[in-house]
């Protein structure tokens, strides 16, 4: 299964296409949360002629009229945030981002500052992280979870993004964005490298981030793509969106599990009571009135049921919860 269609796509653009898009599904092995799922649906878009200034006004014209489509307004809720999807958003670069947040300028620093800014900041870092790697724990840890309007992050660090074309005014630098939602990132976009040399240069770079123990490096120099470039790609823009974390913020939904067809794991529904006998609600009830309890009487109680006291006792309910604290002298229950 694929990790993305990008490549096979651009391919398209080198054989005449002037455009073409595709949903796919992709599967990358890098765990399970809340709003991330190993199989997932992303859409894919490449635009020969164009650039990453024309996909940021394309995609917040996209993305609005998609809130528009699915609740009739450019608004969306999700949990305690009102979201507004109207055009146009909020733009401003990665270094800017950073220093906002942190004090911390990233231009111009080695690899050795910026880990060491990073430590400074008690991120966790190791020795296998590259100067691009770093950058990006520093912006997920301290800066994206800042934006919950839509907001463009724009011109990453090369080291950061090896199919991404060198910026026009700082060859520091690559013409690319990312759009954050919710402090979570929906889009990733760039002007595409289409230089074969360039491209190559890259690929061998990410080759020994790999070797140096960066399990996000690229592993292998894909030569058939290179050979595509060298027949000739024109300039193009390309974008990727998270089809089932978009769809989490325009419905509402805090788990992507909700979201999903075929969930890999959807968490089963289990009920907060259990079921005593009539010994057992006898006792209960000498609990529930009693202010003392030894050790020894509880696990008697636990017994019954084959738990655990401790678990037994926190499925022991009435109408009140109950609240147990641990003494050496026994325990204590006492109604809230």
């Amino acid at each position: 299964m694929r990790i993305a269609n990008e490549l096979y796509l651009k391919r398209l653009i080198v054989g005449g296409f002037d455009g073409v898009y595709e949903f796919s599904k992709n599967f990358r092995n890098e765990g399970m949360d809340r709003t991330h799922n190993p199989e997932f649906t992303a859409m894919e878009i490449y635009v020969s002629y164009k650039d990453y200034n024309w996909m940021m006004d394309f995609t917040e014209q996209l993305l609005e009229h998609c809130a528009i489509a699915v609740n009739g307004t450019s608004e969306a809720t999700f949990g305690a945030h009102k979201i507004d999807f109207k055009a146009p958003y909020a733009r401003i670069t990665m270094a800017d981002s950073i220093k906002h947040f942190t004090g911390f300028d990233i231009t111009g620093k080695t690899e050795d500052e910026i880990r060491a800014a990073a430590t400074a900041m008690n991120i966790e870092v190791n020795a296998t992280m590259g100067k691009g790697k770093l950058i990006d724990e520093i912006f997920g840890e301290k800066c994206e979870g800042n934006y919950i309007q839509p907001t463009f992050i724009t011109d990453y660090p090369k080291e950061m993004s090896p199919l991404c074309k060198e910026h026009r005014e700082n060859p520091e630098l690559t013409e690319r964005f990312e759009l954050m939602v919710c402090g979570k990132e929906i889009a990733n976009a760039y002007s595409e490298l289409n230089d074969p040399i360039d491209q190559r240069e890259r690929f061998e770079q990410q080759l020994k981030l790999a070797q140096k123990g960066d399990d996000e490096a690229t592993e292998f120099i894909d030569e058939d793509f290179l050979r595509a470039l060298e027949y000739g790609m024109p300039p193009t823009s390309g974008m990727g969106i998270g089809m089932d974390r978009l769809i989490m913020f325009l419905t509402n939904n805090q788990s992507i599990q909700e979201v999903l067809f075929f969930p890999q794991m959807r968490p089963e529904k289990k009920t907060n009571t259990i079921e005593l006998n009539t010994e057992e609600k006898t006792i209960l009830a000498l609990i529930v009135k009693a202010e003392k309890i030894e050790l020894n009487e509880l696990k008697a109680l636990a017994n019954l049921s084959n738990k655990k006291w401790d678990k037994t006792i926190k499925g022991l309910t009435k109408k009140e919860a109950a609240k147990v604290s641990k003494t050496d002298e026994g325990l204590f229950v006492e109604a809230l």
